[in-house]
């Protein structure tokens, strides 16, 4: 494909994790009313199992399996917003793999079908399982991921393996992650920031499974994270340094010429600690100055 063939075909929906509002103690739908407010129209959230006390009272800005999915599906709809992702990643590489994990991201898959979410996120754990080795974890996940996989495509829902782990860290075992099935509804989340911080090059990792990428999340890393941590971690929950403003920026841009020469067409999360909307909005900011500098097509918006 040619390059400009490429340029004419990128088209990148800009969306943000609700994560990012988790200590802003907002619901879900407050997070969808932000993201109206300023021109965002994907969002990404997590899923919960079952209940907890500070999402029923509003204070969790993510959904739950009780929650209907067509009244959500409806909610979005009037705020002129749309899922892009899911978030099920539990760790699907330790003991509890099989038998939480699993019934866990099947039944995301299932309320994402009928909210209308093309995509639901997984990973594996952060750390080296203590009860298995590498090779018995590898084969529990495989065995996890093909059940997993099996009802992704009855449901048509795009399964996502997130660089967020252990395995998922190191490109070699992400490569033998992906080919635990020969599907196109098994594809990678590449994280910028957790590559990193697991002390990995965010542009060569996406260069390697560009062919792969279901869905990107965008996080920047601030310099003091960086120092005590990057090669001693292999993710991190929510970066709390705004996009643009830490050691990752510079990656971030080479990423998103990556996919715009690739003709990528999807969804990109913003991940950044939202400090109630003002962290989002210069991560927004500097985004928007980057795509126009770049000339990719998207939906954010000047």
């Amino acid at each position: 494909m040619q390059k400009t063939e490429s340029l004419q075909k990128a088209y990148l929906k800009i969306g943000f994790h609700t994560g990012g509002f988790n200590s802003a103690y907002v619901s879900f739908e407050k997070a969808v009313r932000w993201a109206k407010e300023h021109g965002v129209h994907g969002i990404e959230c997590g899923f919960i199992h079952g209940a907890a006390w500070n999402h029923g009272l509003g204070y969790f800005p993510h959904i739950a399996s009780w929650e209907d999915p067509r009244e959500i599906r409806g909610m979005l709809d009037r705020h002129g917003v749309e899922l892009t992702q899911i978030d099920a990643a539990f760790p699907q590489s330790g003991m509890t793999g099989p038998s939480i994990g699993v019934p866990y991201v099947t039944e995301a898959i299932r309320w994402a079908a009928l909210a209308g979410c093309p995509m639901v996120d997984t990973t594996d754990g952060l750390n080296k399982p203590s009860e298995l080795s590498e090779e018995e974890a590898m084969k529990q996940m495989r065995r996890s991921y093909t059940r997993i996989v099996e009802t992704a495509e009855r449901y048509g829902i795009v399964v996502t393996v997130e660089t967020h782990g252990y395995f998922t860290a190191n490109p070699e075992r992400m490569a033998e992650i992906l080919s635990f099935a020969d599907s196109p509804f098994l594809k990678m989340t590449m994280d910028t920031g957790n590559v990193f911080i697991a002390g990995q090059d965010p542009v060569k990792f996406l260069s390697r499974f560009l062919n792969r990428a279901g869905h990107v999340h965008i996080k920047d890393v601030a310099p003091t994270l960086s120092n005590t941590a990057r090669g001693q971690q292999t993710g991190i929950g929510m970066s709390h340094c705004s996009i643009g403003e830490g050691v990752n920026a510079q990656n971030i841009r080479r990423c998103l010429e990556l996919l715009r020469d690739h003709g990528f067409r999807g969804a990109v999360s913003l991940e950044c600690e939202a400090q109630g909307g003002p962290g989002m909005e210069r991560s927004l900011s500097w985004v928007r100055q980057v795509l126009k500098d770049l000339h990719i097509a998207h939906d954010l918006g000047s």
